[in-house]
């Protein structure tokens, strides 16, 4: 049943133009075509990414925050209560009115310290500054010097620079060693950033991130197999092309060098809007879809990689709507934050928190005094 189904899935007349099998994809006369089997290396590189990123992380990352002056905010522990421990992981972190009354009579607090618990038991649960400064820090180093690798890829290759050589001989085409790894590298960090979603800082954007790294290892793994690999280090260099700029502009945001942050902000948003709202909709789409026609009848795989590009241009269009609305804050003297999630209501402490941080310098939990530096997150 297994060796059916993979027969089925694999079927030339799916994924190949027609009078093509992949009898015609082997090696042979010297040339070397890209194989499915090739894609089982991304996941343990996956895996070395992880490694990589971790050590990373404290070696790199840790101490070029402390060199940038990034502290951590100030924040009060909630006070231990079983109650609402239990209902805060089991129930909801944001009780409505008739649970805080609940709450309050089972906790013997106060309806205003229920309140108040959750607020702090939220705010424990958000990712420190530091945290968010060192994934930033990783992904701007892996979006730079992929965007230098994959332009030293393609700047000397003729489809760069006429995408009709895209489809020249296509899908006979034969693959060099630089799209191989560009490729295995590229899709092993994809891989990586999926199995670390869980883990890292969550976003408004939390489910559109999910579906554009599912979208987009579909999409270079389907374009690996069939063949489509110019036109796949094409799409993979224009989105790195934008992404250091946004993780650079979060590291001086984090760091409190609002100014730099802000400029570097404009240049992400040009770069954005040029790359994957004007070039990559009317230049490569429409490589895509208009010239394949040219040589040969539609299939359902010429289909199937055209709707995967749609998807992610579809989060395009949403992400670009997203800078749109900060760049016009900006404009105005608004922008404060990157929107998609660098700060929500659990930043704002109340009066009583307020009083203590002021008069105190310190914040007691309990059980010991935390003395780090009052610093602005976002």
């Amino acid at each position: 049943m297994l060796q059916t189904l993979y027969d089925h899935f694999w079927w030339h007349r799916l994924w190949l133009p027609v009078n093509l099998t992949w009898a015609d994809l082997e090696d042979q006369d010297g040339r070397v075509y890209a194989k499915a089997s090739d894609l089982y290396i991304t996941i343990p590189l996956a895996f070395v990414f992880l490694i990589v990123r971790y050590i990373f992380e404290i070696y790199i990352a840790s101490p070029l925050a402390k060199a940038l002056g990034v502290k951590d905010k100030i924040r009060l522990r909630a006070a231990t209560s079983p109650a609402l421990e239990n209902f805060y992981k089991s129930s909801s972190k944001h009780p409505k009115q008739t649970d805080l009354e609940n709450l309050s009579r089972a906790s013997n607090f106060t309806v205003r310290q229920v309140e108040r618990w959750f607020r702090r038991r939220r705010n424990q649960d958000r990712p420190s500054l530091q945290k968010k400064f060192r994934e930033a820090s990783w992904r701007f180093t892996f979006y730079l010097i992929a965007f230098i690798a994959g332009m030293a890829v393609l700047v000397d290759k003729p489809w760069f620079h006429d995408l009709r050589e895209v489809w020249r001989d296509f899908p006979k085409q034969t693959m060099l060693p630089s799209q191989y790894w560009y490729y295995m590298i590229e899709l092993g960090f994809y891989w990586s950033l999926l199995f670390r979603v869980a883990f890292d800082v969550k976003r408004k954007d939390f489910k559109e991130q999910i579906i554009h790294h599912v979208a987009t290892i579909v999409l270079i793994s389907f374009s690996w197999c069939a063949n489509y690999i110019r036109v796949g280090t094409l799409i993979m260099a224009v989105h790195d092309a934008s992404d250091y700029f946004l993780e650079s502009a979060k590291m001086f945001n984090y760091a409190g060098w609002k100014e730099t942050c802000n400029s570097i902000f404009v240049v992400f948003a040009l770069v954005f809007i040029v790359t994957r709202i004007i070039i990559l909709p009317f230049w490569i789409l429409h490589c895509t879809w208009v010239y394949p026609l040219e040589i040969y009848p539609a299939f359902f795989g010429y289909y199937f990689f055209n709707l995967m590009l749609w998807i992610l241009q579809c989060l395009h269009i949403f992400w670009a709507y997203l800078i749109l609305g900060m760049a016009h804050k900006f404009i105005t003297g608004k922008l404060e934050q990157d929107e998609r999630s660098d700060k929500d209501e659990t930043d704002i402490p109340d009066e009583d928190e307020e009083q203590d941080i002021n008069k105190n310098g310190a914040v007691s939990n309990g059980h010991a005094v935390l003395k780090n530096g009052h610093h602005k997150a976002d």
